[in-house]
């Protein structure tokens, strides 16, 4: 076994998985898991920069993960950034400011090779199931971007599309720098529009209508599913492989669009930072399965985190 730890940076959280891995067996014995919100995309999309404050958040995060890391002696890290800081014109801060506190370099990753990891994250548990047919369709519904992977055992083809759960609030839920309480039809119809011209970019590439399984990934997923499980606070263990049909993610989904901010931020296993970006989040995933005509989403809570510890393993 070999004791590494992979990080996770995307547009709205970080992340941080510390294990042991058996590359030979498949084995991986989780030892640490965590995420915050650190909402590093903030502004992105309208200015092209990483704001200052949410580089501070992102690096206070960082030292937080540099003790654990220390402290459970992880042999090996690596540390994968996605959307946010491949679009910034500052991304050079980000990094420089990553290296001194963890002593990694952060690895500014394609969406093509973020895909990859999160197809292994997400699938390798799965590959002995005889009740999921192949093949499978990754989804990871991030902050920025999302991605779209579709194989068996192995990826098959892959595409990044600039939709994901931030990205769409700031382009068409925030007025005057506030967030709709609720959306307007207008805005809905606008985040809608954004998703489906994002599908046709999406099934250039990756054959949608050949899937047969649909896995989710990401924070976007994992909520609408712990919604539909009626899970009075977080937990894991239940959401990890739940499938949840296409008419509670509608139910769900209408319910996120049509309810204030105090309504979401009142149910009981919603993280305070999804409060804004669930809404979003949810129609993203709707649309998707109306495109494939996926009657369930199989919900994982294993994804290109788990693809980072493998890599490193």
């Amino acid at each position: 076994m070999t004791r590494v730890a992979g990080i996770d940076c995307g547009t709205n959280s970080i992340r941080l998985l510390v294990a042991d891995c058996d590359p030979a067996t498949g084995d991986l014995v989780e030892l640490d898991r965590r995420m915050i919100i650190v909402r590093l995309g903030q502004g992105v999309d309208r200015t092209g920069r990483l704001a200052p404050e949410a580089l501070e958040r992102t690096f206070a995060a960082c030292r937080e993960y540099a003790a654990v890391i220390k402290e459970l002696g992880a042999e090996r890290v690596r540390f994968v950034a996605t959307s946010a800081s491949r679009d910034a014109e500052n991304r050079d801060e980000f990094v420089q400011g990553v290296l001194d506190i963890l002593g990694v370099e952060p690895e500014v990753i394609t969406g093509d090779q973020e895909a990859e990891f999160s197809f292994t994250g997400a699938t390798k548990e799965l590959t002995g199931r005889t009740d999921l047919e192949r093949p499978f369709l990754v989804v990871d519904i991030g902050g920025g971007s999302t991605e779209f992977v579709v194989g068996s055992e192995h990826v098959e083809a892959a595409r990044s599309v600039d939709v994901g759960c931030v990205r769409m609030t700031e382009r068409h839920l925030v007025v005057d720098g506030v967030v709709s309480d609720p959306p307007t039809e207008a805005q809905v119809a606008a985040i809608r529009a954004d998703v489906e011209a994002a599908l046709d970019l999406a099934s250039e590439a990756v054959p949608l209508d050949r899937a047969r399984t649909l896995v989710g990934l990401a924070g976007s997923v994992t909520t609408v599913a712990a919604i539909a499980l009626g899970l009075p606070e977080y937990e894991s263990s239940a959401i990890h492989h739940a499938r949840i049909p296409y008419e509670e993610v509608r139910e769900i989904t209408e319910r996120m669009l049509t309810s204030t901010h105090a309504e979401r931020e009142a149910i009981a296993v919603m993280h305070p930072g999804r409060v804004d970006v669930i809404g979003a989040g949810a129609l993203v995933l709707l649309a998707i399965m109306d495109r494939v005509g996926a009657r369930e989403v199989v919900v994982s809570e294993h994804d290109i985190l788990d693809g980072i510890a493998w890599s490193v393993a």
